[in-house]
């Protein structure tokens, strides 16, 4: 069986040398409180990301903003966070991770708490931009910490996987507790955000007392492309605003504004990374990027439409619609304990292929249902189906990048696969909300709202299934990721990766 190619070049090779020689020792408590913290990370990452999403109701009679504005209270987090992941990856990998850990939750604590005092519509929007830069500092952190505390085996897989399961985690306590917080509190939408920089304080703290010091980074290029980042941070934020606002725009996709930055952004390159790390075992890293972008693009946007149709079209209060979203959390977890413990054992490309196989098929469940039908028969099954890709896709392919970066990239290429997932979500959103809308266009009634969401469900359904077809077709052959590396074949591969079957 022949392994992908691998870097050959003396630096990289230096830097896996050096840096498995500096591995620290530890207690195994010591280890157990560092997927801990980061996994509570991730957790109030993703809980400060959705939790508006559940109450920008309230959030809009409170603070007098327009219905058509309200976006700009989840999408001005994304925006920031996703524009400034690699960045910010690179300098952690350059700088240290502890510290860009300890600095992305110190600043998310600053303001979360900010945002729980705003006043006016213009004062929050800053804040969740600002909000979200702390994220786009914390969680690449995250991924290269654990990518240096454990080496290639099963404690890796049990890490990631752990790390992963934060997701659904904190995707509840952004849906459930912040819709009871909502309804049951007197600060109603503010508490959220409180409880928000409490959990970033927390991870705060632990990171102080368990995450080890930062060492000197091995690698012998410490440059910064500051240009490219430049370039890209702009180019993102120039394409994630464009997909937030064309339809929103004065004229729609048509305005001037939006054709001049949609040209604008064609034109700038992201030279941020090593152009190489695309190629990485024979381009299949290239490949779990693109699915990590289609597999957010179904999830998220099936997840919103569902939502809007929960509160919208069936008129159920936060709380009920949280209640009837419990399935996908609970389903999370246990999907992720399923894949520390089989990921060192099947395929990858089957996990890949059967995660966004069933994200498709949850999709499919909602654009076929009929709402006089019980929800057991549709609704509870496609909220269980939904988040194989998710879970299998973010656990899996973390895994799978941290396994083909080198180990002083492993923070901006753990940057990368969550900026194609922000990416992922605009893009998705987006085309779902257009289509959405040109269905909602046709004809009057009550079955044109029902009609408008059963068309984005099956645009859902058609971007996942081009997941599926991806890694079927091009990740197949690649064996299970979870494992401890194989001896390499030949002396010039210094990086290993997953073999091949």
């Amino acid at each position: 069986m022949d392994l992908p190619d691998a870097p050959k070049d003396e630096s990289a090779r230096a830097s896996t040398e050096i840096t498995q020689d500096s591995v620290p020792t530890r207690s195994t408590w010591r280890s157990v409180l560092i997927v801990a913290t980061t996994t509570l990370a991730m957790v109030t990452n993703i809980a400060s990301s959705t939790a508006p999403s559940i109450f920008l109701p309230v959030i809009g009679r409170d603070l007098n903003i327009e219905e058509d504005q309200l976006q700009w209270l989840v999408s001005s987090f994304s925006l920031s966070s996703g524009c400034l992941l690699l960045l910010l990856g690179r300098l952690a990998d350059l700088f240290g991770r502890k510290k860009f850990f300890l600095l992305g939750t110190g600043w998310l604590v600053i303001f979360s708490l900010g945002c729980g005092f705003a006043k006016n519509a213009t004062t929050i929007y800053i804040l969740r931009g600002l909000q979200g830069i702390g994220p786009a500092a914390f969680i690449p952190a995250c991924l290269g910490i654990l990518a240096h505390t454990f080496p290639p085996g099963r404690a890796r897989s049990v890490a990631f996987a752990t790390f992963s399961a934060g997701a659904p985690v904190g995707g509840t306590l952004g849906t459930q507790l912040g819709a009871v917080l909502v309804q049951k509190t007197d600060p109603t939408w503010r508490s959220p955000f409180f409880l928000f920089a409490g959990m970033a304080a927390l991870c705060l703290i632990g990171g102080l007392l368990t995450i080890d010091s930062d060492i000197p980074t091995p690698d012998t290029d410490r440059r910064v492309d500051w240009i490219g980042a430049f370039l890209i941070t702009v180019g993102l934020a120039l394409l994630l605003f464009v997909l937030g606002q064309g339809q929103l725009a004065p004229n729609g996709w048509k305005t001037a504004y939006i054709i001049a930055l949609l040209i604008s952004e064609g034109k700038l390159r992201p030279p941020l990374m090593k152009l190489t790390l695309w190629t990485r075992a024979n381009g299949r890293f290239a490949v779990i990027q693109t699915i990590a972008f289609l597999n957010w693009a179904t999830f998220i946007s099936w997840y919103f439409w569902l939502q809007v149709y929960f509160e919208d079209f069936l008129h159920l209060s936060p709380v009920r619609t949280a209640v009837r979203l419990l399935p996908m959390p609970v389903t999370g977890i246990m999907l992720n304990a399923i894949v520390a413990l089989v990921i060192g054992r099947i395929p990858f490309f089957v996990l890949i292929a059967l995660g966004t196989g069933f994200t498709g098929i949850g999709a499919l469940l909602i654009a076929i249902m009929r709402p006089q039908v019980t929800y057991w028969a549709y609704d509870f099954v496609a909220l269980v189906a939904s988040v194989f890709g998710a879970d299998f896709v973010f656990a899996g392919g973390t895994i799978f990048v941290a396994k083909v970066a080198l180990p002083g990239e492993q923070s901006v290429a753990g940057g990368l696969f969550q900026t194609l997932t922000q990416l992922g979500t605009a893009f998705g959103l987006a085309i779902t909300t257009i289509v959405h809308n040109a269905a909602g266009g046709e004809g009057v009634g009550d079955d044109v709202p029902l009609k408008a969401y059963r068309a984005a469900q099956w645009t859902c359904f058609g971007m996942a299934m081009l997941g599926t077809v991806l890694a079927i077709g091009f990740l197949r052959g690649v064996g299970p990721v979870g494992g401890p590396d194989e001896p390499p074949p030949e002396k010039d591969r210094d990086v290993p990766v997953p073999h091949e079957t």
